[in-house]
């Protein structure tokens, strides 16, 4: 089968083979064929080394497609199912997870670490324990979430990452409250969620801050009430909040520079949200002094902070009624043979999200 892989870490260009194979298929599995996939940041973060990840592998993690093969054990699924890929799945039975905190489980960390592809005789690792640049994957069956007919392949692979993220960012664990004023740096397609989120929640002034004019554009459109550079977001804060700050600020670019930034800009008292997956090496500092003194809370923000069958659940529901545009965030289409352009496009910033089909 065709598959996208990363031979070795730090290269910039992903070669497309046609010799791959799934592999790991057993009871608690499902093989599922792709039918869609987004490139999210964090696929190009894993291919320079920001975000740890064996090689070689298949990178992508936001998927969807049809479940062609059900293991011995499995329950609730069936062949020709329609699922969408769930890169993080709650185990249930973890401490975080009954704690409700099911998007920190970490035993489900452990599909990452098994190699669920091959080439030859060479072990081949998944991002994320998924590997979605592939026609078709191996899974443990709580990677694939059932969709209903009526949601396309393409939006539901981005329901799997992007959305999820930037949605539950407001809504869960920011809980934006209605009224308020809220920034975003970063306008891709998660940032581009946020805003949606924020004004799903009533917010009265969005703020998107990017520093691609097209990006700055789509924010507009997806609900941002101004849009401007980073040049131009001190001017918007004294404008807009008389100096005080935003009472929330959302970073979805995943630097200390830019956190520093959103921690400037919130008002005492305000939250700052880090959406953005950062470097181990990237550290973040604040003064002790006015961490005390402004009590500003800082609200890091995993995977949309919740429940995330609830979230695609209310996600989805969102979707039906016209509250929320997902169609649009996908403003470029390639086939898995053009998976390099789809690199090129995130670089720049032209996409909000490129979707891959297959």
């Amino acid at each position: 089968m065709r598959a996208a892989l990363q031979s070795e870490i730090g290269q910039d260009k992903l070669e497309v083979v046609d010799d791959m194979e799934a592999v790991g298929f057993g009871p608690g599995k499902v093989k599922i064929r792709v039918r869609a996939t987004g490139l999210c940041h964090s696929d190009l973060s894993a291919m320079s080394g920001v975000l740890p990840q064996p090689a070689p592998f298949v990178p992508g993690h936001e998927g969807s497609g049809v479940i062609t093969d059900v293991g011995d054990g499995v329950t609730g699924h069936a062949i020709g199912d329609r699922v969408l890929v769930c890169w993080l799945p709650p185990c249930g039975h973890c401490p975080s997870c009954r704690r409700g905190q099911g998007h920190l489980c970490l035993e489900a960390f452990g599909n990452v670490a098994t190699p669920n592809f091959k080439r030859g005789e060479g072990a081949v690792f998944g991002f994320a324990g998924t590997g979605t640049f592939s026609e078709e994957m191996v899974v443990p069956a709580a990677c694939a979430v059932p969709i209903p007919d009526d949601l396309p392949f393409d939006i539901a692979a981005l329901i799997g990452c992007g959305v999820t993220t930037g949605l539950g960012a407001a809504i869960n664990t920011a809980k934006v409250e209605a009224g308020s004023s809220v920034a975003v740096i970063g306008c891709g397609g998660v940032g581009i969620s946020v805003i949606q989120g924020a004004k799903v929640q009533g917010a009265a002034q969005i703020i998107a801050v990017d520093p691609v004019a097209s990006r700055r554009e789509a924010a507009l459109r997806f609900g941002a009430t101004e849009a401007v550079s980073p040049e131009e977001f001190a001017d918007a804060k004294n404008r807009i909040t008389a100096g005080e700050g935003f009472d929330y600020v959302f970073e979805v670019v995943g630097k200390s520079a830019t956190a520093q930034k959103a921690y400037e800009m919130t008002r005492r008292g305000g939250s700052v949200v880090v959406v953005g997956a950062g470097a181990l090496d990237d550290n973040f500092q604040i003064n002790m002094f006015s961490l005390f003194l402004d009590e500003k809370k800082i609200l890091p923000s995993m995977y949309g902070g919740g429940d995330v069958l609830r979230s695609y659940e209310r996600t989805i529901a969102l979707w039906r009624a016209g509250r929320i545009d997902l169609a649009n965030l996908i403003t470029h289409r390639v086939s898995l043979a053009e998976v390099n352009d789809a690199l090129d496009q995130m670089r720049t910033g032209v996409a909000l999200r490129t979707c891959i089909e297959l």
